[in-house]
C-alpha cells in the first residue's frame, strides 16, 4: 500500500478531515507519540526488559515518567508487565501482539527521525 493509499484509508474514516474532539484516536495518539512513550515501545522491540534496563535505554526519564508512561501503555494494551515470584522481586516488561504491531510501524519513524535530526535541528539555528 502507497502513502496516497494509506492516506485514502484514513480519510475515509474521516470524512471532515479532522479527528473528532472525542476521538479514541487522540487518546491513544497521545500515549504513543509521546516522547517516553516511544522510546519505551521501541526499546522492548529488542525483547523483555527489566525496569533498569529501561530506565538505561530512555536516557534522561524520571522514576515517575517511566512508571508513568509504563501504566499507561500497560491499560492500553501495548505493554505487558510480568512481577516474578523471587527475592529480591523482578519484575520485567514486554510488548504484547499489539505492542509488536505498534512498533513495526514506529521503527521506520524514528529512523527517519534519527537520519535527519542533525539537518531539522540545525535548520532551526
Amino acid at each position: 500500500m502507497t502513502v496516497s493509499d494509506e492516506v485514502s484509508a484514513v480519510r475515509a474514516m474521516f470524512p471532515d478531515g479532522v479527528f473528532p474532539a472525542g476521538c479514541p484516536s487522540r487518546v491513544v495518539l497521545d500515549h504513543v507519540t509521546s516522547k517516553w512513550g516511544m522510546l519505551v515501545l521501541v526499546s522492548l522491540t529488542d525483547g523483555p526488559l527489566r525496569w533498569s534496563e529501561l530506565r538505561r535505554r530512555a536516557e534522561g526519564v524520571s522514576e515517575k515518567m517511566l512508571a508513568q508512561t509504563l501504566k499507561t501503555l500497560e491499560a492500553d494494551g501495548f505493554v505487558h508487565r510480568e512481577a516474578f515470584p523471587v527475592i529480591p522481586p523482578r519484575v520485567e516488561y514486554r510488548l504484547t501482539g499489539s505492542g509488536e504491531e505498534l512498533a513495526a510501524h514506529l521503527v521506520p519513524l524514528l529512523r527517519w527521525v534519527a537520519e535527519h535530526a542533525d539537518a531539522v535541528v540545525a535548520r532551526r539555528g
